[in-house]
């Protein structure tokens, strides 16, 4: 399994805002999943995918003037100050 960093930024102009991000965000609990409460638009996600595929995936739900980014989270070459819950949870994947 791989685990990835994903954020993004949904356009706020849309009629139905509120309703794609809920889509977006039940589309990501597809996946083996985490976030950090002081992250709101931030989750890790453990899959066997590659990360194109993964991308692929998620933009299912996006717009075109949406954003999204996606990185592999790569031992020893991560750091941040997350909750401990968060650490353990990526650390666990890795």
């Amino acid at each position: 399994m791989t685990v990835y960093i994903v954020t993004w930024n949904l356009n706020k102009e849309r009629n139905n805002y509120d309703t794609a991000r809920r889509a977006f965000l039940q589309h990501l609990e597809r996946y083996d999943n985490t976030k950090d409460v002081g992250l709101e638009s931030v989750r890790w996600i453990s899959a066997t995918s590659t990360a194109d595929q993964v991308l692929q995936d998620l933009r299912t739900k996006l717009d075109a003037n949406d954003r999204v980014f996606l990185s592999k989270v790569v031992q020893g070459n991560h750091q941040g100050w997350l909750s401990q819950n968060t650490w353990d949870w990526i650390n666990a994947r890795i």
